[in-house]
């Protein structure tokens, strides 16, 4: 019979605690936690469990990495904010108005938030993030909410904001662009809707799904170039309050709300062309789940319909990850 040793030359590493780094193929047993385990790389990414929130939410403002991820805001409204530094979750000074609904772009040490739903309806108020405190700046030129913004490799200073739901309640096509100090109105969306997903940068950004009149989600995707937006592949399955990461070329819509009108697990995976169908999922159904990070790293907080505080990592193909052997 083989042996560990005999195939690889070498026994399995014995440790108090894992090591760093690790290499690929690397084995060795945990004596402090009494778990073998092993490195090895992705073929198809993998959903993990990271950190808890310390206020569970859905529908706020979420930016950053899955290492360095900041939530804002929520139902409620909430005014809660707090920061993720890859493992636990950490409260930060709140927004200074609580409003639900909302979008945002930047990273977890200088972010823009804006529109949703404050006490009084649906606003345009603009709040920026500088690592110490929320400040109200200069607000949208129309007031909204369920809007979405570029996602995480997004400055302070470069954002758009798109989609929405618009007084009196009709989806919205407004896009507008920040520039550091206002909001510039540019070309509108060729699909008006609330609830997309939204991935990419202030100059080139990808739109995708959400919902059109009467409760209805779509699934189609538009991509912007800096000046205007154009119609490409759409999702697999219509579908509203998407949680989103990435760019434009590779982006990742994951969880939302599609018929028959409940959350899903499912992953959608783009690649510059066409959206595909990931064979993993996550571990929990949900929908306006806060995301953040890139088509590889990836972390989805929270979400509904029930506001919930688990916070879920996406690892994509290709990366060394280090996973647990189990006997059954």
């Amino acid at each position: 019979m083989s042996t560990y040793y005999g195939t690889y030359g070498q026994k399995v590493q014995y440790l108090s605690s894992d090591p760093s780094p690790v290499q690929n193929g690397q084995v060795w047993y945990n004596s402090t936690s009494g778990i073998l385990k092993y490195s090895t790389v992705t073929t198809v990414g993998v959903f993990s469990s990271g950190g808890n929130l310390n206020t569970a939410r859905f529908s706020g403002a979420s930016f950053g990495t899955n290492t360095a991820a900041l939530v804002a805001a929520g139902n409620g409204p909430s005014t809660a904010s707090e920061k993720y530094n890859g493992t636990t979750w950490t409260t930060t000074p709140s927004v200074n108005t609580g409003v639900s609904s909302t979008g945002g772009f930047g990273s977890s040490t200088a972010g823009i938030k804006a529109g949703g739903n404050d006490p009084t309806g649906f606003t345009a108020a603009t709040e920026s993030w500088n690592n110490t405190s929320w400040t109200s700046v200069n607000s949208l030129n129309n007031a909204r909410r369920e809007t979405e913004g570029t996602a995480a490799s997004s400055p302070q200073t470069a954002g758009l904001i798109f989609g929405g739901y618009q007084p009196p309640g009709t989806p919205s096509a407004f896009t507008e662009s920040w520039n550091g100090t206002s909001w510039t109105s540019v070309n509108a969306l060729g699909t008006a809707r609330y609830s997309p997903g939204g991935a990419g940068i202030q100059t080139a950004a990808l739109c995708f799904g959400g919902e059109t009149p009467v409760t209805t989600p779509v699934a189609n995707t538009e991509s912007w170039n800096g000046t205007s937006w154009t119609s490409v592949n759409s999702l697999n399955s219509a579908k509203r309050n998407i949680a989103s990461a990435g760019l434009q070329t590779d982006a990742l819509a994951m969880g939302g709300n599609g018929p028959p009108n409940a959350a899903t697990t499912t992953l959608e995976i783009w690649n510059g062309t066409s959206w595909t169908i990931s064979p993993v999922s996550m571990s929990t159904a949900r929908e306006s789940g806060q995301g953040a990070g890139t088509n590889t790293a990836a972390l989805v907080a929270g979400g509904g319909p029930s506001a919930i505080a688990t916070t879920e990592i996406y690892t994509g193909p290709g990366v060394q990850v280090t996973k647990t052997v189990t006997v059954s």
